[in-house]
């Protein structure tokens, strides 16, 4: 099993969400998130006076999947998060050990 996190622009979760049903996904969660890369922020004016805006919004979205549908899943998500503009975010990717649901107590594969 493998966990994919991707930091994506937030207007673009619907499209990411739609790709992923599309390929199979069973569940998803999604957090609303602040941060920067290399774009590093951005100068906006308020009320005449300008200031600094370092944290970006943006949504992590995580999800827990079969090794069979890791590479579809990122393709999707890199599909439908990409704008080709600077800040279209990241994608993660790690080993699961285990996973346990808890209502019934199944795991690996029959948890997620």
């Amino acid at each position: 099993m493998k966990k994919i996190e991707a930091i994506i622009k937030p207007f673009k979760l619907d499209e990411v969400k739609e790709a992923l049903q599309e390929v199979g996904l069973q569940g998803i969660t999604v957090t609303e998130a602040k941060g920067f890369g290399r774009q590093k922020g951005h100068a906006e004016l308020y009320r005449g006076a300008e200031y600094i805006v370092d944290f970006l919004p943006k949504v992590k979205i995580e999800i827990v999947i079969s090794d069979e549908l890791v590479e579809r899943a990122i393709d999707a998500i890199r599909r439908a998060a990409q704008t080709g503009r600077i800040g279209d975010g990241k994608i993660f990717v790690s080993n699961i050990e285990e996973a346990i649901r808890i209502r019934t107590g199944e795991s690996g594969l029959d948890a997620i």
